[in-house]
């Protein structure tokens, strides 16, 4: 029986960036093949610091990161780049390329499986066209294949986002803030989305989340960081208002949660 991928380990893990900003420190955390994790924090906190040192983004000054026991490369290579293969990432931004259609920006999930001659030419494998249809079905919007992203909704551009993903047929999936310029309806559809993708396929996922009744409603484990520090690690079903207080330094406010009636 193979095993499953997507386990990820931080040991005495830092990063202080180039003008002393301290961005995580010391960070020891394990996360298991399949969990959904929510990383809650101010702005500030360390969130998509911790993120971004899992594919090799922001590069640790101290400790180590491994994705299933190999170290996290800390420069640029062959190395890093066949880690990211495995790697799939969201972002609050979309990140599409508005000019051209749905299918095609999915499939540059693929650019790391294709040489690079077939995405200039846009003579992709039917295989992975395949592989593109199927994220697009995941997400609930095959028949936006030949649309121009550009005249997408918000929340049909963040599916997009997810599907794009999807198609690296990724171990890990990190979501940076991915609901966090979406109306509350949109919100909750994504989320539900992604708990979905992950109980469904066992993708390992992190999301980083500014409203705390979304991380609370959603997550399944919650990380909450302080200063670039870890300051909880414990069930989503378990956490309190104090717990949310301690990780925060402060009361929250409306700005804080979705729902205003969360408070």
């Amino acid at each position: 029986m193979t095993e499953q991928r997507g386990r990820i380990r931080f040991s005495g893990a830092g990063v202080t960036y180039p003008n002393g900003t301290v961005g995580m420190k010391n960070l020891d955390l394990a996360i298991e093949p399949g969990e959904f994790v929510v990383i809650v924090g101010s702005s500030g906190a360390g969130k998509s610091t911790l993120l971004r040192a899992v594919n090799g983004l922001n590069r640790l000054t101290a400790g180590s990161v491994e994705i299933d026991g190999r170290a996290v490369p800390q420069r640029e290579g062959r190395e890093l780049r066949e880690l990211r293969k495995g790697i799939g990432m969201i972002f609050q931004d979309f990140r599409l390329v508005k000019r051209l259609n749905v299918l095609s920006n999915v499939l540059i999930g693929r650019l790391a499986h294709v040489p690079a001659w077939r995405s200039m030419f846009n003579f992709w494998p039917q295989a992975d066209r395949d592989i593109a249809l199927d994220a697009l079905q995941r997400v609930g919007i095959p028949e936006k294949a030949w649309t121009r992203a550009s005249s997408l909704s918000g929340g049909q551009q963040q599916r997009v986002g997810i599907a794009r993903a999807l198609a690296q047929q990724p171990a890990i999936i990190l979501a940076d803030e991915p609901v966090a310029s979406l109306d509350p309806v949109t919100t909750h559809q994504i989320m539900r989305d992604l708990v979905r993708i992950n109980r469904e396929l066992g993708i390992t996922t992190l999301v980083n989340l500014h409203f705390l009744d979304l991380a609370r409603e959603y997550g399944e484990r919650i990380i909450g960081l302080r200063h670039g520090e870890l300051v909880y690690d414990g069930s989503a079903k378990k956490v309190t208002d104090e717990d949310f207080r301690d990780i925060y330094g402060r009361d929250f406010t409306e700005d804080d949660v979705l729902n205003e009636d969360a408070i």
